[in-house]
């Protein structure tokens, strides 16, 4: 996978996480949550962004780093939807896997970026 397929991923991702809130964000209970979701599902290509014009390798590696923790975050909110039944667990699987799939995906980037800046 190259850098811009992770970032063009996560753009994708954070398409789906705005239809999605979009679209279930419709009870008083149910927004907070939807918003922590959409802020850290929206966050995971931003960053990706910003390490992409990092300063320096530090930086890269820290932008890298952040959206990673994003991604965990999205991650865990959707389990959150899932499990209290805010949406259908069925309706956001695929949502749950994609932010899985970031999340190893962004893991490795992290750890070998910071190998090679050992070296």
């Amino acid at each position: 996978m190259t850098k811009t397929d992770i970032r063009e991923r996560a753009f994708n991702f954070a398409c789906r996480i705005v239809k999605f809130h979009r679209a279930a964000a419709r009870n008083a209970t149910s927004r907070p949550i939807l918003l922590q979701a959409l802020r850290a599902g929206t966050s995971i290509g931003a960053n990706l962004e910003e390490a992409e014009a990092g300063q320096s390798k530090a930086d890269f590696i820290s932008k890298m780093r952040i959206a990673l923790k994003e991604a965990r975050e999205t991650h865990y909110w959707l389990r959150l939807i899932a499990a209290t039944e805010l949406v259908k667990p069925a309706r956001i699987a695929a949502l749950t896997e994609e932010a899985n799939e970031l999340t190893a995906i962004l893991t490795t980037i992290v750890r070998n970026a910071g190998r090679s800046s050992r070296r």
